[in-house]
């Protein structure tokens, strides 16, 4: 053996046993690095149940479709098991699952709870087919815990572990994620919050966490393309409007928001009737000295902001990203110009035709003619179907109703179609916190949307009510609600007493 290659070998057992060293010094456990497939992918449920009561904390984060992460306490520190897998995800109701990546079956992962002073430990095991680590943003720690593979750790193998250890000393919204780069796009993130030892003044009755995704899914595809920078899947909590679950919040409480976001894109969040606060970053709690009103805040991307409002105004108030295009589902490149002379841009040709790629007729006759080569909407698909239906009149698509409202001469116009008015409302009629919604509510909610619904008591209460008699029986269906007016907190009018002769008044429709 020449004396370079046992110098080789001397070193490569060297760095074998240094590793070996630093896995026992940092709480790694792998062994034998055992590889093991993924398992089948779970799909994440439609909804989570109340959120956990945390020893301490007297309001804990409700973060809406998502679940906490359970722990249990071992000699005094606080012990999670996180495990890192493939994921079924459901954005809106009426889509087979997305293929995203997440934690302990969920995705985004579910929500860390604790308290300043907390001793914390992870144990982090991988079912993905690739390596991972987790890295823990905003948080001072260690050097060797802080998840960056190749910088402070080997990356976690397939069915390998590693134990992540620390103690807490700040407070404040912070978020965990992988540090592989693809890895966050496919989804691996979840919220990671401090609650400091002594609650924050004033105090809010309500605090929500939403994290604020956004994917490229091409028609046809059910996994996304990471590669990709058109965006056309924009989520909070992992659903898309309508599929967000409403924040539930009493007339006259005061209501913190926790809102992250790691993609590729910022966001100017906006909440409707009503200003809020700035009170917090990633990095923490801001003095009250620098609290900064508005009601547009620019989420950018890795940053987490923390406002706080009076819920003054009852109502059902849209939240929202401002980014046009991000209030849209599943919207995609359009092919060929976007105005014709004669009868406009249509829409649900086959993607082929949609291309040029014809088969038949004059390449310049109005059945060739420029076309978007998809359909539209929250029913996109590569198939031939049209939203645009005549004037006036109403349809439906793969179980929705299309409500199109578009004047007699609409494809003369150059442009049209720009928005159409598509009211998805069937899926949530037995969803409790939609109860009493305006009927066509879902018309107006699309991608990264979600409403802060401010109620009367009596009403926050009911609703409240029906949520636990929906979770104890599942069958259960949801009664009629009360008219409108009770939910905007007015007396609903006195109907006209019947005209003389007129026992039960005239005929005509009502409601």
């Amino acid at each position: 053996m020449t004396a370079d290659r046992r110098d080789f070998l001397r070193r490569g057992l060297a760095s074998a046993a240094g590793l070996v060293a630093a896995r026992a010094a940092f709480g790694a456990t792998d062994p034998q690095h055992e590889h093991r497939p993924p398992p089948a992918a779970p799909v994440a449920p439609p909804s989570a149940g109340p959120p956990a009561r945390i020893p301490g904390v007297s309001v804990p984060v409700e973060a809406p479709d998502l679940p906490t992460m359970p722990w249990r306490m071992e000699g005094g520190v606080k012990v999670f098991e996180i495990t890192c897998d493939v994921v079924g995800r459901r954005f809106v109701p009426w889509r087979e699952p997305f293929n995203v990546w997440g934690y302990n079956g969920s995705m985004p992962g579910p929500t860390i709870e604790v308290v300043e002073g907390d001793r914390v430990r992870f144990v982090v095991t991988n079912n993905l087919p690739e390596a991972t680590a987790v890295h823990w943003h905003g948080l001072e720690v260690p050097l060797e815990m802080d998840g960056v593979p190749g910088v402070t750790q080997d990356p976690i193998p397939p069915g390998g572990r590693f134990i992540y250890e620390f103690t807490l000393h700040q407070h404040g919204t912070f978020f965990y994620h992988s540090h592989m780069p693809m890895q966050e796009m496919l989804g691996m993130i979840g919220l990671f919050v401090i609650h400091p030892r002594r609650p924050y003044a004033p105090r809010v009755a309500r605090d929500f966490g939403l994290i604020f995704q956004e994917w490229a899914i091409l028609p046809n595809n059910q996994t996304p393309n990471t590669l990709s920078m058109e965006f056309n899947w924009l989520t909070i909590n992992g659903v898309a409007g309508p599929a967000t679950t409403p924040l539930l919040v009493r007339h006259g409480e005061r209501v913190r928001l926790r809102m992250v976001n790691l993609g590729m894109d910022h966001h100017p969040i906006h909440l409707h009737g009503h200003q809020w606060q700035v009170v917090g970053t990633e990095a923490g709690r801001i003095p009250e000295s620098a609290w900064i009103p508005a009601n547009t805040v620019l989420l950018g991307v890795a940053q987490a902001r923390d406002v706080e409002f009076e819920a003054r105004y009852l109502g059902d108030w849209m939240l929202h990203c401002h980014l046009p295009h991000h209030m849209m589902n599943h919207m995609a490149s359009m092919v060929g110009p976007v105005s014709d002379p004669g009868s406009g841009v249509g829409t649900g040709q086959t993607m082929e035709r949609g291309m040029g790629m014809l088969h038949g007729g004059h390449a310049l006759g109005e059945e060739n003619g420029p076309s978007m080569g998809r359909t539209l909407g929250s029913g996109a698909a590569e198939e031939a179907a049209s939203h645009l239906l005549g004037p006036g009149q109403e349809g439906g698509h793969a179980g929705h109703a299309q409500h199109v409202i578009a004047a007699p001469n609409a494809r003369q116009v150059p442009g049209f179609p720009q928005d159409m008015h598509m009211v998805e409302d069937a899926p949530f009629v037995n969803k409790p916190e939609c109860w009493g919604l305006r009927p066509t509510w879902t018309a107006g909610m699309m991608g990264m949307m979600t409403l802060v619904r401010i109620l009367p008591a009596d009403l926050y209460d009911q609703i409240q009510e029906l949520k636990a008699e929906q979770a104890r029986a599942p069958a259960f269906r949801l009664p009629p609600p009360p008219p409108r007016e009770r939910f905007l907190g007015r007396r609903p009018a006195r109907p006209e007493p019947a005209a003389e002769g007129h026992e039960h008044g005239h005929g005509g429709g009502g409601r």
